[in-house]
């Protein structure tokens, strides 16, 4: 086998490879032989078929199967001989004036940049750090009773946190919603889930009573007769509900699965619950520490134009299956291709970096980590083992987490190498972005 290879481009190679046309001959004679030995035509013995017939019948399809085998071998051997890294399957174009005695192809394709070793030294890798506490605990216990409330029907003027069932209509200029007839809804008061000048024209109304006032309707209102648009609306009150939250009581406990209704149990259950998801954000916030500053300090790394494409062209997908899933924004236009390219190139060149720091200091995948990855997944569905099957029997699924869990091991090697400063937060201000305790905090 003879190679030829030749930089058409910085990451851009072309491979000729140049074969004695007598292997592709000698196998394609190998492989009818064969057929005709076990293959099954009407009108012939078994074994007896002509080779003539053989030929004509499957010779084409083993020509083509052999070809596509031999080029597949024959690369993968110029690959290791040249010591390349292909980004992406290649272009193959056969050789069509090799001459009667020679198989040839070219090979075309984007190989993996190589990178000199990468010193993550001079990096500081700022961390955060958090607990679980006792107050996380009962936050959580007030969340999951706020979840299973109760509303009972009162006689009294509605007021904050109350369910109100109401019937309305608005007049917007000459558009009415709804053309004809009333609307039926109901909010909590203070659940922001109408604009506050409606929620603060329902306080004090009782059942029955009726109002009418003007308002402001936000840009974001999903009706798009009344979208941004001022209205007056009149209002009718059917029903004012008071909520009622379940006692912590072996019953409520014993509705998540404990049996016993042990409360020190629930409690235990609910602070390795807590564990879990604190670990994924910190984790998650490391990674993203991580992947800035080694970003920030190969900003210059090129990368394979076909890993750019495929990946923007991901970006663009999710995004727009984003939107159609999110009512509020379906039918609001997605940005353009081009838009995700450079967030494409940027998550190329951490998967690249991240790679790299693995190969370069033998940072293998951590069997046991990934078992309690897998294990940790599974333990928030209903059926723990149906998901852990679902993993081990889908070679797709198990190959994206065992690459998650040696990017994290990478991550935390980066960060011990590069130690930065460390932040102290509350498992609320971690799990709750945005908060002006956070702001205060970062400040």
């Amino acid at each position: 086998m003879q190679i030829s290879l030749e930089n058409t481009g910085t990451l851009e190679r072309k491979l000729t490879v140049t074969l004695p046309a007598s292997r592709l001959e000698d196998e394609i004679k190998s492989r009818l032989q064969k057929l005709g030995r076990e293959v099954r035509l009407n009108g012939f013995r078994p074994g007896k078929v002509p080779m003539s017939v053989i030929s004509k019948r499957f010779g084409a399809q083993v020509r083509d199967e052999v070809f596509e085998e031999l080029v597949r071998d024959s690369f993968g051997e110029a690959l290791r001989k040249e010591k390349l890294r292909p980004a992406m399957s290649p272009r193959i174009t056969p050789v069509s004036d090799a001459g009667q005695d020679q198989l040839a192809f070219t090979a075309e394709f984007e190989v993996m940049p190589e990178l000199e070793a990468i010193d993550v030294s001079a990096l500081s890798i700022a961390r955060t750090e958090a607990e679980v506490q006792d107050v996380d605990i009962d936050n959580m216990i007030d969340t999951l009773r706020q979840q299973r409330k109760s509303w009972n029907r009162v006689e009294r003027p509605a007021a904050e946190a109350d369910l109100v069932l109401f019937e309305h209509s608005a007049q917007a200029g000459d558009v009415r919603f709804p053309v004809e007839g009333i609307e039926r809804a109901g909010t909590v008061i203070g659940s922001a889930a109408l604009p506050t000048e409606f929620e603060a024209a329902l306080v004090g109304m009782s059942e029955g009573q009726d109002k009418t006032f003007d308002i402001d309707f936000p840009e974001t209102w999903p009706q798009p007769e009344l979208t941004g648009k001022n209205a007056t609306v009149t209002v009718t009150v059917t029903q004012v509900k008071e909520g009622a939250l379940p006692e912590v009581d072996t019953d409520f406990i014993e509705s998540f699965g404990i049996e016993n209704g042990d409360v020190d149990q629930f409690r235990r259950d609910i602070r390795a619950n807590l564990d879990r998801e604190l670990g994924s954000a910190l984790g998650a916030r490391l990674k993203d520490e991580v992947i800035k500053q080694l970003l920030a300090a190969h900003s210059d790394l090129e990368v394979p134009a076909s890993l750019v494409e495929q990946e923007t062209q991901a970006l663009h997908r999710r995004e727009q299956e984003r939107r159609q899933q999110q009512s509020a924004e379906a039918g609001a236009p997605v940005p353009s291709v081009d838009s995700f390219r450079q967030q494409a190139i940027d998550s190329i060149r951490a998967m690249i970096l991240i790679s790299e720091l693995a190969r370069q200091n033998s940072i293998q995948l951590d069997d046991n980590r990934l078992r309690d990855r897998l294990l940790a997944i599974a333990t928030t569905y209903e059926q723990p083992e149906e998901l852990i099957r679902m993993y081990t029997s889908n070679e797709s699924m198990m190959q994206r987490l065992q690459q998650s869990v040696l990017e994290q091991q990478v991550v935390e090697w980066v960060a011990e190498k590069a130690p930065g400063p460390i932040s102290k937060r509350s498992f609320d201000e971690l799990m709750r972005p945005g908060t002006q305790a956070e702001a205060q905090a970062d400040a």
